[in-house]
């Protein structure tokens, strides 16, 4: 684990807790996120690599010029290594998590479960 990905999980926003303690739920059908796991030079806060997935929770700075710039790049990397990134505001996450959980739902339906939790549906059915 790098430094940078170790500091970001150790400092996560109350938005954040709230939205790993929704993304925990998805772990039953086999799609399992990541906190600040690396894909290429960046720390998505939310990764299913599995799902090709990144879910983002933007502060305040998100909206300034620089941010929305930066998130533009950031997004674009992202999806050329065939993520499809999610972008929540801390608002969202604090004040409508059942609307963030449904769209996270919507957006994993038809995408790609773990193998792992693939292979156990197999042995149970």
């Amino acid at each position: 684990m790098s430094t940078r990905a170790k500091a970001l999980r150790s400092t996560p926003t109350d938005a954040e807790k709230r939205l790993w303690r929704l993304l925990y739920t998805f772990r039953t059908s086999g799609y399992h996120f990541r906190k600040q796991s690396q894909v290429g030079d960046y720390f998505p806060d939310f990764v299913c690599h599995h799902a090709h997935l990144v879910i983002e929770v933007d502060g305040g700075q998100h909206y300034a010029d620089a941010g929305l710039a930066h998130d533009a790049m950031r997004d674009a990397f992202l999806r050329s290594r065939g993520y499809d990134v999610l972008r929540f505001s801390n608002l969202d996450v604090l004040t409508n998590p059942d609307g963030v959980f449904d769209i996270v739902a919507q957006s994993l339906e038809g995408r790609p479960a773990s193998p792992r939790h693939q292979a156990m549906d197999g042995k149970t059915a």
